[in-house]
């Protein structure tokens, strides 16, 4: 019977499945309007984060999954420069329940992206001359956390 048990056990296993099939650019964006005159004003940036997620079915069980980063930085009132990357992957997930799968796509997706999204902001940032950028972590799990508390407050069903 322990055999039995543990041989379902194993087919179950087998049946779930979560691999990163490509991570890619999607979009990149940079603007420096102020450019060159904010080159000669006292460097005291004001940094903006705005983060964003999204999620598509592929054909089958694949999912690309976008993380939306825009930085946008303010020496004072002028805005020295807007830089924005789509960065994407192609994530195949077979066998989860909607929670887990839920999760995987608005949560542990973005984990897995986001650190390529940070060295690209930052390398796109270097090209137009400012000081690196050097973004805190983002805790993704909270953020999902939080969005589904959001939903279940406002009685939305979760997408």
């Amino acid at each position: 019977m322990t055999e039995q048990n543990n041989n379902v056990a194993a087919q179950e296993e087998v049946t779930s499945q979560f691999s990163l099939q490509r991570i890619y650019v999607k979009d990149l964006s940079f603007e420096a309007p102020k450019s060159p005159e904010i080159f000669r004003e006292d460097w005291s940036p004001n940094v903006e984060m705005d983060l964003n997620t999204r999620q598509r079915s592929l054909e089958g069980d694949f999912y690309e999954v976008v993380l939306t980063i825009t930085v946008t930085v303010k020496t004072g009132e002028d805005v020295a420069f807007i830089a924005e990357v789509q960065q994407a992957g192609i994530f195949l997930i077979q066998g989860l329940d909607a929670a887990s799968q839920g999760h995987a796509l608005g949560a542990f997706c973005p984990s897995i992206l986001f650190p390529y999204a940070r060295e690209t902001l930052d390398s796109l940032v270097v090209r137009g001359s400012f000081p690196a950028l050097m973004l805190a972590p983002v805790n993704f799990d909270a953020l999902y956390a939080q969005e589904l508390q959001r939903m279940q407050a406002s009685g939305t069903a979760q997408a």
